[in-house]
């Protein structure tokens, strides 16, 4: 439809529409939207030393941290890697450092400096790095869920779960509601803490994990979740229906993960016979019924570093961890592959490239703070709420 006939047919684009573009900022979002400052050349043959060198001029004063998902040509200056919850732990455990750099994406940089110091300052290398899971729950339309919750009678026996990956404004909302943040690693743990606290669970932001940990873990049957869509009248739910489910789970899903299907499973058992489907839980549940294992990114390095020699696998997660953890092991004849036959970076992620990080490193090293990411004392307090009950849980 060209820009004539949207005129006459009085069409005017909706706000989401004019983010994607990039004719629109929305302060409150997860995707960024710029990222100041002159970038060198990613052709520049010495962007290797330079990074080095500005690492090094900062010495003790910068702690980067890495997560598993990001290029390899980043990953090499993290001073640890990890997942987005233990990287926000190890920048906690590092108070003499003053400036945190996190390659990752925005709402682990919101997560390192709610559970860092005041004095410490975390910085993202591109503003640009969000993530679409985080991206499908603002604060504004939680809201608006939690009063259709309050109209149909059932507020009150409902425990918000939120998973590590949504935004700050998320996380306090939850902590505010008496909830708990949760990780791919200890959801189950949560969800049974969750159901000691309330009948219902309201999980965000990603409907998958949710419902994985439900089913799989917890027994539940699928007629027993329910999945609440922001983008429709009362998250497209009548009120019996929000009555009856123990498992309210958010729209949301991740765009990396949500790509592996049932025929990527069944595609590389007959392209590789004897080969195990290790897939991470933010899959789809048939993805994951159909898996031999199924794990957090932790997790699933783990299974490698056990797995015997010789021993075939077909991993359903980031493509950059995949491809590292197929480098590692391939002196120990253990063959791993992508699930999916279509190569799938995480896009977000690889925002945070080596120019990008020279760039953050030598403007810190001249002195000169850049991308600082900073949550509001309110909604930190909310959030480390949540994130202590997380931490307290059994």
């Amino acid at each position: 439809m060209t820009t004539a006939q949207t005129q006459e047919l009085d069409v005017q684009p909706t706000p989401l529409a004019l983010l994607l573009l990039g004719r629109e900022a929305d302060p409150r979002s997860e995707r960024g939207v710029e990222c100041p400052g002159d970038l060198p050349s990613p052709s520049d043959p010495d962007l290797v030393a330079r990074a080095r060198a500005a690492k090094e001029k900062l010495g003790d004063k910068v702690f980067v941290l890495g997560h598993h998902y990001q290029r390899d040509e980043v990953i090499q200056f993290a001073d640890v890697t990890g997942d987005s919850f233990k990287l926000a732990r190890d920048a906690a455990a590092r108070p003499e450092a003053e400036y945190i750099v996190f390659c990752g994406v925005h709402f682990m940089a919101e997560s390192a400096d709610i559970l860092t110091s005041d004095d410490q300052k975390v910085v993202l290398p591109d503003l640009a790095a969000g993530c679409s899971m985080a991206d499908m729950a603002t604060a504004e339309q939680v809201a608006e869920c939690w009063d259709v919750l309050t109209e149909a009678g059932i507020a009150e026996q409902v425990v918000p779960v939120s998973y590590m990956n949504s935004s700050a404004d998320i996380k306090a909302f939850t902590g505010k509601h008496g909830g708990t943040i949760c990780t791919s690693s200890n959801a189950e743990r949560a969800l049974n803490w969750a159901f000691e606290q309330g009948e219902k669970v309201l999980f965000l932001p990603d409907q998958h994990l949710g419902r994985n940990t439900a089913v799989r873990d917890l027994g539940m049957s699928l007629e027993d979740c329910v999945v609440y869509n922001p983008h429709r009248p009362n998250g497209g739910l009548t009120a019996e229906q929000l009555r009856d489910a123990k498992m309210i789970l958010w729209r949301g899903h991740c765009s990396v993960h949500g790509r592996f299907s049932l025929d990527s499973v069944n595609d590389v058992r007959e392209r590789i016979p004897g080969v195990n489907v290790l897939v991470h839980p933010e899959c789809k549940h048939e993805v994951v019924a159909a898996a031999d294992y199924v794990g957090s990114t932790e997790y699933i390095i783990k299974a490698l570093e056990a797995a015997p020699a010789g021993s075939k696998w077909a991993i359903g997660t980031e493509l950059n961890l995949v491809r590292r953890l197929a480098n590692r092991f391939a002196a120990e004849d253990k063959e791993i592959v992508f699930l999916d036959k279509t190569v799938c970076f995480c896009s977000t992620m690889n925002r945070i490239d080596l120019p990008h990080l020279v760039w953050t490193l030598e403007s810190l090293a001249e002195g000169t703070l850049v991308n600082r990411i900073e949550v509001d004392k309110e909604t930190e307090a909310f959030a480390k709420l949540a994130l202590q009950r997380m931490l307290a849980l059994p």
